[in-house]
């Protein structure tokens, strides 16, 4: 019996056996037969390149299901030894502004409207899962504030522009370097004097075009170099300086090297990426744009932008020019702004300022049938991201706070002061107040974590991948750098709190790449932006090899996410060169916390001239 026991103990041990077995070769080969399947992309299989001439497309293929079940056992599949390079051709890569995808998926973008200059992303299968090299003899960038005025050539390896604008002292090519006068189109002697000449023209306090801290938020559209921009910082002003990848090719990647906030983008048939009511103040200098195509579309998405009683600054040739050509110009563009119930507030020289309203009065005493139209009531002002212009008229509703300045303190107050708008989005002013003190310690932490590897002003250009309230840029507000704000589209809602407190931002989708040129970013934020993602099915790798993309060399990021998340990020530091220094933590948990989080921040090294290429 004992005997008889012993068998059926053995049979059963081995029947468990054999189907842990079956199990395992199961999930083994759901796994590779995921990996192959139509449409998968991995590192190894040549054979998925689209093309003989590019030949970095391929990537990270992995079942989801699958590694999601294993994280907690720490299995972690398919995690490269290494991640290609891309070709040197492929050093200014921009994703998803990138003209020869354009050609090569064979799009017809309308020319005349700036289709072309919009985003248009890869497919999945056409992505670039490589890392972009730096360009030839690339040195780490010039320190601020020095670099206002100089960088590197070898970084922007570009001189046409300095033989283009040469007249008008945009940028001069000094041996090694490539200095910026503080010219432009239109301030051929400065942009200090010319915006000295601004508030001058509206007859602000002291000549200080901040006028007391109630113009904080500009927008500069047709930027070129953004010097316009670099000089508003001076008299606490923060500019989005925007302009196109167009024929003045690099203008913007020659901004964001010298440390300017700016950022690609066109005004074209798509609402720019912004909440309404954001800038004070918008201002275009010779930027070359036709205002008054397809109905004052393009004015009535500044309208859009502008707050209440925000001014419009125009210095071009319609505003001065007598020829008869330029004198139609402008009397369309005048007889457009007045229906649009702007008024003229200034005029001098080669500069004229409107002024948006301060209440729906105006547009109610139109007689019938004026274009443009009032905006249908169900059409939201903040939706901005992949939304198309509207020629019609944004009229405030009841609930906003229609005066001058939309009831926001001056700056620097407004940073820290809960502004009217949080009820619009649902959260108290205990809420934010609660959110800017957790941020303040947060920072504080992070700062600690960093201080034997931070040099004095190494850190200039932030980006916060998933900014929430503005909490963590607030927190920086003592630190000489500027943050880029990103909103997911999911809380885009939000980003308008962000331009209330006297910051900047701009809606994005970390599915895809982000519009901006390679190695413009020092320092990545990312709180739980890949918890996000992976729950709407994308690529982890993907934004990793993204991010790379968008720091600096010697650049750092900040990971907050969870305990799994972390672990599989940690398994690609090697191969994407980002372990010049690293550093795991587990933070203090707070209200913002999802669950167990960890904090890892890493450093990027800088190649050498010696790395392979594809």
């Amino acid at each position: 019996m004992k005997q008889k026991n012993e068998q059926i103990h053995t049979t059963r041990l081995l029947t468990y056996l054999l189907i842990g077995l079956i199990g395992v070769l199961g999930l083994v080969c759901l796994y590779y037969g995921s990996s192959v399947a139509p449409g998968s992309r991995r590192y190894d299989d040549t054979d998925s390149r689209l093309d003989g001439s590019d030949p970095v497309f391929g990537g990270f293929s992995r079942n989801r299901d699958l590694v999601d079940l294993l994280d907690e056992q720490g299995y972690y599949l398919e995690v490269p030894k290494s991640i290609p390079i891309c070709d040197m051709k492929y050093s200014e890569l921009i994703p998803c502004l990138d003209r020869n995808l354009i050609y090569q998926l064979k799009l017809k973008p309308n020319l005349t409207v700036m289709e072309h200059y919009e985003r248009h992303c890869p497919p999945p299968e056409r992505r670039y899962n490589c890392l972009i090299p730096p360009p030839k003899g690339y040195k780490i960038p010039i320190r601020w504030p020095v670099s206002r005025d100089e960088v590197w050539k070898a970084n922007i390896p570009h001189t046409h522009l300095a033989q283009e604008k040469s007249d008008q002292h945009w940028m001069v090519v000094d041996g090694e370097k490539i200095k910026f006068p503080g010219g432009g189109t239109h301030f051929h002697y400065g942009a200090d004097k010319y915006i000295v000449g601004l508030a001058q023209m509206l007859k602000f306090p002291g000549d200080k075009l901040n006028n007391g801290g109630h113009i904080r938020n500009v927008l500069d559209v047709g930027c070129g170099v953004a010097s316009f921009g670099a000089y508003l910082l001076h008299h606490d002003i923060i500019a989005m300086s925007l302009a196109p990848n167009d024929v003045h090719e690099n203008q913007i990647q020659f901004a964001l090297e010298r440390g300017i906030p700016s950022t690609l983008g066109v005004l074209g048939t798509k609402r720019l990426p912004y909440p309404s009511r954001s800038f004070e103040l918008a201002h275009c200098s010779r930027c070359r744009i036709d205002w008054l195509q397809r109905d004052g579309i393009l004015l009535l998405e500044l309208d859009r932008l502008l707050g209440p009683g925000g001014y419009f600054a125009y210095s071009s040739p319609e505003a001065y020019e007598q020829d008869p050509e330029n004198r139609k110009i402008w009397n369309a563009m005048y007889s457009l702004l007045k229906r649009m119930c702007w008024k003229v507030v200034a005029k001098r020289g080669q500069t004229v300022i409107w002024s948006k309203p301060l209440s729906n009065s105006c547009y109610l005493k139109r007689d019938p049938g004026t274009l443009p139209p009032l905006c249908n009531s169900s059409d939201d002002p903040d939706a901005s991201w992949n939304v198309s212009m509207k020629a019609c008229i944004t009229p405030y509703s009841a609930r906003m706070h229609k005066e001058r300045w939309s009831g926001l303190l001056p700056w620097p107050q407004r940073l820290t002061a809960a502004p009217p708008r949080l009820e619009e989005i649902g959260v108290s002013s205990e809420e934010f107040h609660e959110d800017t003190k957790i941020w303040h310690f947060r920072v504080i932490e992070y700062w600690k974590q960093m201080k034997s590897v931070i040099q004095k002003n190494s850190i200039r250009n932030v980006m916060d991948m998933n900014s929430n309230l503005g909490g963590f840029a607030t927190a920086l507000k003592d630190k000489d750098l500027w943050v880029m704000n990103v909103a997911s589209v999911k809380m885009s809602a939000r980003l308008k709190i962000i331009y209330d407190r006297g910051l900047i931002g701009t809606v994005h989708d970390w599915c895809e790449a982000f519009s901006t040129y390679p190695r413009t970013y020092d320092l990545l934020h990312a709180w739980a932006v890949f918890s996000e993602i992976k729950e709407r099915g994308c690529s982890s790798e993907d934004l990793l090899i993204e991010m790379d993309r968008i720091l600096r060399p010697d650049g750092f990021v900040i990971i907050r996410d969870k305990h799994s998340v972390i672990n599989y990020i940690q398994k690609f530091i090697t191969a994407l060169r980002w372990d010049g220094w690293l550093s795991e933590v587990e933070p203090r948990t707070d209200a913002l916390s999802g669950g167990e989080e960890r904090v890892l921040i890493a450093r990027k090294k800088l190649w050498t001239d010696g790395f392979m290429t594809m």
